[in-house]
């Protein structure tokens, strides 16, 4: 009985260490191994007249919106905004009525200002 259950001990073992060495053999292609996409659908990927838009760091009074606008017929798609300063807070980041461009305000604790920076994805 005691050589059945060596036996079955080894046969477990070895399933455990062909098990690891092909999950190793797996998780070890590197991206560059894996097939490349089309030019095609890179390039669907991305909306035409793509462009990101920014209005870069200024200080503004506390709570004060600062509006960026995509340029020409172009239409938001998203954006964002950054509060800088010591205690500064984003309190609002959200597209114009329009559909046009972007907004940002914020605030800073203890100052009366606070500098902020906004961005626009921008596309036809």
């Amino acid at each position: 009985m005691s050589s059945i259950k060596t036996a079955a001990l080894a046969l477990a073992a070895t399933a455990a260490v062909t098990g690891l060495v092909t999950a190793g053999v797996a998780s070890a292609q590197t991206p560059a191994q894996t097939p490349a996409k089309p030019a095609a659908a890179r390039a669907a990927a991305v909306p035409p007249g793509y462009q990101i838009v920014a209005l870069p760091n200024a200080n503004v009074p506390n709570f004060q919106r600062r509006v960026v606008v995509c340029p020409g017929t172009k239409h938001v798609l998203g954006g964002g905004g950054e509060a800088r300063g010591n205690g500064a807070i984003l309190v609002g980041s959200f597209p114009t009525d329009d559909g046009r461009g972007w907004i940002a305000l914020g605030r800073q604790i203890g100052y009366n200002d606070v500098g902020i920076s906004v961005y626009a994805i921008c596309a036809d």
